[in-house]
């Protein structure tokens, strides 16, 4: 099994790039591969809204001069996926929010269901929670899998490493590693002996008539 993790900080080996480490180091101990993949410091565009994605049905963004296509590709071939962020005025980085955009509108309608997903964030200080709540709602929409852990995935620090002294946080990442495992493990093993419910079509209701 293989995982594959986006760290949205600017930071290659910030705080954040921590957090998503020590839950890769939990999965890597039970045999399940882990990809980094470093997304803060790319230039991304945001979503155009052209519903390119969806009346191709090739499972690709309009755009293509940034690596956003590839990185959609390596999501579907995975089994889990972890979403990294710091926090920026108490939200998702700009770079991670415009590939998550993009990436969830191509993915979103039932090629990551049934997988497992996790956020961990990366704070100073505050804006930890609604950060940690916006990676979800991309999470819930897919229809993936949550593992959870003792507390919310967020790990405290400024200066990159700083968040390694934050016990309590090292700690709330290893439980979310283990637990992620063992539910990967779950899905896993339960694959062909437990009956999968079909995906319903969605239903949009539109309010303003």
């Amino acid at each position: 099994m293989k995982v594959v993790a986006f760290n949205g900080s600017p930071r290659k080996e910030g705080n954040t790039y921590h957090a998503i480490r020590l839950v890769a180091d939990e999965l890597e101990k039970e045999g399940i591969e882990v990809e980094i993949i470093h997304v803060g410091n790319k230039s991304i565009k945001g979503c155009l809204a052209c519903n390119y994605c969806v009346r191709t049905g090739q499972n690709k963004c309009i755009t293509k001069d940034d690596p956003v296509n590839e990185w959609i590709e390596k999501m579907i071939e995975a089994d889990g996926i972890i979403l990294g962020s710091p926090v920026h005025f108490s939200a998702i980085g700009g770079a991670m929010k415009s590939f998550l955009d993009r990436a969830f509108y191509v993915v979103g309608g039932g090629l990551l269901r049934h997988k497992v997903g996790a956020a961990v964030v990366a704070v100073r200080r505050s804006g930890g929670i609604p950060t940690f709540n916006q990676l979800n709602n991309y999470l819930n929409y897919a229809e993936m899998l949550i593992p959870t852990s003792n507390y919310w995935n967020v790990i405290h620090g400024t200066a990159p490493g700083e968040a390694m002294k934050d016990e309590e946080g090292k700690q709330i990442m290893r439980v979310l590693g283990k637990n992620m495992a063992w539910l990967m493990k779950l899905v896993e093993n339960g694959k062909g002996k437990v009956l999968e419910k079909e995906k319903e079509d969605k239903v949009f209701t539109n309010f303003i008539r």
